[in-house]
């Protein structure tokens, strides 16, 4: 499934902060970091905490299952995954990455950029 770069980036944020804000409570002894909650209903127009479609964020999470990075856990029609330290690490470089990729687009899109001075050579 493809998913847009904006959502994928809100979806990991997310798993990479924590805690669901419902079951604060009852996770936050045991997993501070690194969870996320899905319902699992595949038609639903978002998600509960995030805006981003629910299918997209159960086949981002289920992405990741697959690589090893998450642990997930299916009870009672909700889906709980669980981050990794390979998943810690794995979204550690994604975001660096992706932060220094941004940085040299905007570089290179300086350095092709006309100059305001024209094609004019400065006089030394």
């Amino acid at each position: 499934m493809i998913i847009p770069k904006k959502n994928k980036r809100i979806i990991y944020e997310n798993l990479f902060k924590g805690t669901p804000k419902h079951l604060e409570f009852s996770v936050a002894n045991f997993a501070p970091e690194g969870v996320l909650v899905a319902k699992k209903d595949f038609n639903a127009p978002k998600h509960e905490e995030l805006d981003v479609p629910n299918l997209q964020v159960i086949k981002a999470l289920q992405s990741l299952t697959s690589k090893g990075f998450v642990k997930t856990q299916f009870s009672w029609q909700w889906y709980y995954y669980v981050l990794t330290p390979e998943g810690v690490d794995h979204l550690r470089k994604w975001f660096v990455y992706r932060v220094l990729f941004g940085r040299f687009l905007r570089l290179k899109e300086l350095l092709q950029a006309p100059s305001p001075y024209g094609n004019r050579t400065r006089n030394t």
